[in-house]
């Protein structure tokens, strides 16, 4: 009955045995902590409950309540249900947790097994040491022996292998593993390790921490923790080199491959025209100290960054084993011209005619009729100012190129140029006038330029003309007319009235036959630059004249210190072109500055080569400057021009193109003497600027401006800073007003003007004036103020100035013939009757240029 009681109080739980005691079995492990440091720790494995013969036994329980009827078939089902639900969980709580006690065991074998390796080693290697130092010992210290430890048998057996236990199950189902492994002969180790650090503690920590040799201030030097966990624990302290160890090893190491024998490298070394010592050493991999040797052994004392000459460089770089390379800095336009063009991709070309001659001949005029366009009226004052460029196609289809050159002496280096881009030249003379003084240099240029010459005698329309009276003046400068008997052909034209123009035509393409004339288009283009200018609107615009090969928009090109990219092309009628073959004049956009007329004109592969060679003719331009500036000659000027004995003229000049600034450039030149000189500050091309104004009022210049005028800002500040400006539109006037003001900087010529004579017939002595000479004006007259002179014996005894001059008691200003006066002299009184007084005056004359 009390059974059936305690059964009925009790509720339904998972907990099978509820009175059944916590247990738990104790285990002891060793733990590893820094710097070697061991600890043994006991560990507790607690244990869970497991199905027992009590749950059987409730489980009989509840069955026999089922049967009496006590329990409802619900709450059987129920109470069966959970049992299960509670017996599965157990079931897999127990697999899981052996499964992880199974993992922690060896675990924590593997660790305890490495630790016992590392602990006989160590013991092994502290027996080792300790009986090397013994043996130390006893080598130095004869007299006495001191035992500091036992002694111990040395190990010569290995260590034993680890012995793991077996797990071992409370229970059927529930493995539980040991911490603990055992280890053979484990006890005696343990035992035999703490003696022996026991008895070496002391010793250890003191061959283990390092002595400070150097005595210090600060006391005895602090230990590393690390150090003194060691030697504690009586474990070994591997102290690696030092980094001075380390260094000196290396640099002993550096120094032995340094004597071995090394392969020498031979290398090609490039040398241009001047290297530093510095770059030369460089570029044959040497030292720089062993390259300033080798030329001081050649008697040349130099530095690091001097520069030598080639041949220097190249006897250098044979002494040192090395190929050297000859380079100049000239290799850069080496092969931009392109190779010889070949005969049979030559086709006929039109021909390149110069029209030359004397100021107002006719020569644009003669132009205007071939072309049929009115270029006259464009010129200021009929003059041509610039070099023009025109091709004419005649009623036959055929194309002739003219190149109309100024007539004026200020233009003869254009003219120069003309002649030397040209095929034939084509010498237009007046009927009337005759050869002139153009004229002459003309036919010069012609005759230097090597090109055959055609005489077009113009103005036959007037009724002075005499053709056959020009062929004759031919003949004094070499030109022989066939009319007599010569080989220049001579044509009788009028530009006024149109007649024989055609017969001009047919003379200047037939001698263009003889000359067979033929240019390669198939190539790229080069020609000449003719003229070029600043535009306002399109920047810097060239007529170029293109002698061969074919030029395209889109090229990049050189011409002389420029380059730049075709933008676009156009003819002399203004109008557009994809394409410019040879002997067609064009005017191209796309220079990045302004080139000089007469510079070659190339097309070059890329815009890198054309900055290559734009700098190098840059700075050879500049070289070239500065060695001119540095002649003897211009030396002295400066100097003269600075100590005062020469004066210059200092001018800022701006025209429209470049031609008409070097001819207005050479003008002023040669109007320098010396006494006076033109000194050319600066020279564009363009209108005049802010800039050009502030140079001037700097150096007190003239600016002249040809054909161009000053912006509104630079107007107003010539205007402010009182800077004069001048415009001109022909060249003459820029000479002219040029001489008078240079005219106005020479020092006047002085000259001596005789005015009287006079005679000394009696000297006075007056108080408070001195001696006073009675005279008689025998010549002229004698003036008050004007210059004197003592004669005696006609020996000029003093010369000087009057003081005074009388006719009776009144000054006066002037004593004419035959009359008498008296005359003091300043300050001299050394005067004697019979003497004769000279009297002059000295006048100043302006020179002229």
């Amino acid at each position: 009955m009390t059974d059936q009681k305690q059964s009925e109080k009790k509720t339904l739980t998972l907990n099978l045995k509820p009175d059944s005691k916590k247990t738990g079995d104790s285990d002891q492990v060793r733990q590893s902590f820094s710097h070697g440091r061991t600890k043994a720790v006991a560990v507790e494995v607690k244990k869970k409950r497991t199905t027992s013969a009590s749950d059987t036994r409730q489980a009989q329980n509840t069955l026999k309540a089922v049967a009496s009827g006590k329990l409802t078939e619900g709450e059987f089902e129920a109470r069966m249900r959970a049992l299960q639900e509670a017996i599965k969980n157990q079931t897999q709580e127990a697999e899981e947790r052996a499964r992880r006690d199974g993992i922690e065991a060896k675990r924590r074998h593997e660790e305890q097994k490495l630790r016992d390796d590392k602990e006989v080693l160590r013991r092994l290697e502290g027996e080792k040491r300790e009986r090397e130092e013994a043996i130390k010992n006893k080598e130095t210290t004869a007299k006495t022996e001191v035992s500091l430890e036992p002694s111990i048998a040395p190990v010569t057996s290995v260590p034993q292998p680890l012995i793991p236990l077996e797990p071992t199950f409370e229970e059927p189902g529930r493995p539980v593993a040991k911490a603990q492994p055992r280890v053979r002969g484990e006890e005696d180790d343990e035992e035999e390790s703490n003696a022996r650090r026991s008895l070496r503690a002391a010793e250890v920590a003191k061959r283990a921490v390092p002595v400070n040799r150097k005595e210090t201030t600060e006391g005895p030097r602090k230990l590393n923790r690390n150090v003194l966990s060691k030697a504690l624990n009586g474990e070994e302290i591997n102290r690696g080199r030092s980094m001075a160890s380390l260094k000196r090893a290396r640099q002993k190491h550096k120094g032995q491959g340094a004597n071995q024998e090394q392969a020498k490298v031979v290398r090609e070394v490039i040398i241009p025209e001047f290297i530093t010592v510095g770059e030369l050493a460089n570029r044959m991999a040497v030292r720089g100290a062993d390259v300033i040797k080798s030329l001081m052994k050649l008697g040349m004392m130099v530095t690091i960054n001097q520069p030598i000459d080639a041949d220097t460089a190249e006897l250098l770089c044979a002494e040192f084993g090395h190929t050297p390379k000859r380079v100049a800095d000239s290799d850069v336009e080496m092969g931009i011209r392109g190779i010889e063009d070949r005969q049979e991709d030559m086709i006929f070309r039109a021909p390149v005619v110069t029209i030359m001659g004397h100021v107002d001949h006719g020569k644009t005029s003669l132009l205007d009729a071939l072309r049929k366009t009115d270029v006259v009226a464009g010129e200021a004052g009929g003059i041509t100012q610039h070099i023009g460029a025109y091709q004419v196609t005649l009623p036959s289809h055929k194309k002739i190129t003219f190149i109309d050159t100024p007539g004026h002496a200020a233009f003869t280096e254009m003219r120069s140029r003309g002649a030397n881009v040209t095929d034939i030249v084509v010498l237009v003379v007046a009927a009337d006038d005759g050869i002139m003084e153009q004229t002459v240099e003309a036919i010069n240029h012609a005759k230097a330029a090597g090109v055959p010459i055609i005489v077009a005698i113009n103005k036959i329309d007037k009724p002075d003309a005499h053709p056959d009276r020009v062929r004759g003046e031919l003949l004094n400068h070499g030109l022989v007319c066939e009319e007599f008997g010569g080989d220049v052909m001579s044509v009788e034209v009028s530009a006024k009235q149109g007649t024989n123009l055609d017969k001009l035509e047919e003379v200047i393409l037939l001698q263009a036959e003889v000359l067979d004339l033929k240019a390669n288009p198939h190539r790229d283009a080069a020609g000449i630059v003719v003229e070029a200018k600043v535009d306002r609107g399109r920047g810097t615009l060239a007529t170029v004249l293109i002698q061969k090969g074919t030029l395209k928009v889109g090229d990049i090109f050189v011409a002389g210190t420029e380059w730049g990219r075709v933008r676009a092309l156009l003819n002399d009628l203004g109008k557009k072109l994809e394409a410019a073959g040879p002997a067609l004049p064009v005017e191209i956009q796309g220079f990045n500055g302004v080139p000089t007329a007469g510079d070659e004109f190339i097309v070059v592969e890329d815009e890198a080569k054309a900055r290559e060679i734009s700098e190098y003719r840059l700075h050879k331009e500049k070289e070239a400057k500065a060695a001119a500036s540095a002649k003897s000659t211009m030396e002295q000027m400066m100097t003269q021009i600075a100590a005062g004995n020469i004066k210059e003229l200092s001018v800022v000049v701006k025209t429209d193109v470049h031609g008409s600034l070097e001819a207005i450039a050479q003008s002023l030149a040669k109007l320098s003497n010396e006494e006076v000189a033109v000194r050319l500050l600066h020279g564009g091309v363009g209108g005049i600027n802010e800039s050009d104004i502030t140079l001037a009022r700097a150096s007190n210049a003239l600016v002249v401006g040809f054909n161009v005028r000053a912006n509104p800002q630079a107007r107003d500040l010539a205007r402010r800073d009182g800077v004069d400006i001048r415009y001109y539109s022909i060249i003459y006037d820029v000479i002219d007003d040029a001489k008078a003001i240079l005219s106005g900087l020479l020092a006047p010529t002085l000259r001596e003007k005789y005015l009287g004579n006079a005679e000394i017939r009696e000297v006075f002595n007056i108080t408070k004036v001195g001696k006073v000479a009675g005279c008689y004006v025998t010549d002229g007259i004698v003036k008050r103020g004007g210059k004197v002179r003592l004669l005696r014996d006609n020996v000029v005894i003093h010369e000087g100035t009057l003081k005074t001059l009388k006719r009776f008691k009144e000054e006066v200003r002037e004593v004419k013939e035959s009359y008498e006066c008296g005359m003091a002299f300043e300050n001299y009184n050394d005067i004697r009757p019979g003497d004769f007084i000279e009297c002059f005056e000295i006048e100043s004359i302006a020179r002229q240029l």
